[in-house]
């Protein structure tokens, strides 16, 4: 889960389907998909968004919906 990762680490996503529909097409139409791989740039204070990298893009997730997010540490 994006939870447990902090800024600068690299994870797999392994599965997005515990998210809402909106945010899975949000991340597909950025081409993140299973099996993409990320960076966790920053992690916001006070439960606020997580900024990931992929793909050369920078992408703000809400944390409630970061934390439905299965990824593996790279």
């Amino acid at each position: 889960m994006f939870g447990s990762l902090k800024a600068g680490d690299k994870g797999k996503i392994i599965d997005i389907s515990h998210v809402g529909h909106l945010v899975q097409r949000r991340l597909l139409d950025l081409g993140i998909t299973e099996g993409s791989e990320v960076c966790v740039k920053c992690v916001m204070p006070f439960g606020g968004p997580i900024m990931i990298e992929s793909c050369g893009q920078c992408v703000g997730i809400r944390r409630k919906e970061a934390v439905q997010i299965e990824v593996e540490r790279i």
